[in-house]
C-alpha cells in the first residue's frame, strides 16, 4: 500500500505532466493562431460537411475493425472479434483524452489482463501490436521518401523521416536485440512470447498486410476530407507526411496530439503550397472525425461494467 506522502506525490506528479502537456497543445495552438486566421478555419471546417465528415468517420471505425483483426491473431488465447473489437473501441476512445496513443493501448490491456490473468503476455500482445503498427508506418514512409525530396527541397524538416526510420531501427535492436528490459522480473515473460511470436512467420505476414490496410484507410479518410476542402494531396505524399504526423502525435507531449498535430500539418502541407487555414483546418476535420467514430467505445465501455457488476 502506499503512504498518504507517496500517493500525494503521486497524483501532484500527474498534475504536473497534464499541466505541462495542456501548456505544450496551448501554446502550440498559440504560434498556429498567429499564422492562420482562426475565423477562416472554422469557415473551412463548416465546408466540409457531414457527409464527408461520417465518411471519414466510418473509415476510422474500419481501421479499428483491421487493428483488432491485426490483435487477434497476436494473441496466443483465441477470443472471440467482438469481444476484442469492443476492447480496442474502449481504448481508441479513451486515446481521444488521454496524451498520446499509450493511454488506449493501457486501457484495453488493462480490461483483457482482467479476463486472462496473464499480464506478461497481454501486455505483449498489446506493444507487439502497436510495434508492428509502427513497423508498417516506418516501412511505407522511408519507402514513399525518395519521392518527396523534390518536395521536400532543402527545408530541415527532410530530414525527419529518415530520422524517425533510424531511430525506430536503433530502438528495435536495443530492445529485441540486446534485450536490454529483461532484467525485470515482467519483461522476462514479455521476451518468452516475442521468442514464440517471431517464429509465426504466417502470423507475421497477416499483421503486417492487416497493418497496410489500416495505415491506407488513414490515408484515404485525409484525402476525402482535403479534397471536401477543395486541396489536392497525393497518396503518395501522404505516405511520408502521415508518418511522420503520426510519430510526433504519438509522443506523450501533448493532450491527445492537440496543438502538434495541427503544427505539424501547416509545416508540412505547406511544402506543397496549403494555405495555414487549410492546414489546420484538415488536421482538426481528421482529428475530430476520428473522436466521433471512436464514441462507439464510450458505449462499450458502459455495458462492459454493466455487465461486470450485474
Amino acid at each position: 500500500m502506499l503512504s498518504r506522502r507517496s500517493l500525494a506525490l503521486a497524483i501532484n506528479k500527474k498534475i504536473l505532466i497534464l499541466v505541462l502537456k495542456l501548456a505544450v497543445s496551448s501554446f502550440s495552438f498559440y504560434l498556429i493562431s498567429r499564422k492562420a486566421d482562426m475565423t477562416q478555419v472554422i469557415h473551412i471546417l463548416k465546408s466540409i460537411g457531414p457527409f464527408t465528415f461520417l465518411s471519414a468517420s466510418a473509415l476510422y471505425i474500419l481501421s479499428q475493425v483491421c487493428s483488432t483483426m491485426r490483435w487477434q491473431l497476436l494473441l496466443p488465447d483465441k477470443y472471440p472479434l467482438r469481444r476484442l473489437f469492443s476492447l480496442y473501441m474502449i481504448g481508441a476512445f479513451f486515446s481521444s483524452f488521454l496524451p498520446g496513443v499509450v493511454g488506449g493501448d493501457a486501457v484495453r490491456a488493462y480490461y483483457l489482463n482482467k479476463d486472462a490473468k496473464k499480464t506478461s503476455i497481454t501486455l505483449a500482445a498489446v506493444f507487439m501490436d502497436r510495434y508492428l503498427g509502427f513497423v508498417t508506418l516506418m516501412l511505407i514512409g522511408i519507402s514513399a521518401f525518395p519521392f518527396s525530396l523534390k518536395v521536400f527541397g532543402d527545408s530541415p524538416h527532410r530530414w525527419l523521416m529518415p530520422g524517425f526510420f533510424v531511430s525506430f531501427v536503433i530502438g528495435s535492436i536495443l530492445f529485441f536485440g540486446l534485450q536490454l528490459g529483461k532484467r525485470f522480473k515482467l519483461m522476462t515473460g514479455i521476451y518468452e512470447y516475442f521468442s514464440v511470436i517471431r517464429q509465426q512467420k504466417a502470423v507475421i505476414i497477416k499483421t503486417l498486410i492487416l497493418s497496410v490496410g489500416v495505415q491506407l484507410l488513414n490515408f484515404v479518410s485525409v484525402i476525402i476530407l482535403a479534397s471536401r476542402m477543395g486541396e489536392d494531396i497525393s497518396l503518395l505524399l501522404l505516405a511520408v507526411f502521415l508518418p511522420i504526423v503520426t510519430t510526433i502525435v504519438a509522443l506523450p507531449i501533448s493532450i491527445s496530439g492537440l496543438g502538434v498535430r495541427e503544427g505539424t500539418f501547416v509545416i508540412l502541407l505547406g511544402l506543397i503550397g496549403i494555405s495555414p487555414e487549410a492546414a489546420t483546418s484538415l488536421s482538426l476535420g481528421w482529428f475530430f472525425s476520428n473522436f466521433v467514430g471512436s464514441l462507439p467505445g464510450l458505449v462499450f465501455y458502459f455495458f462492459h461494467d454493466r455487465q461486470k457488476t450485474a
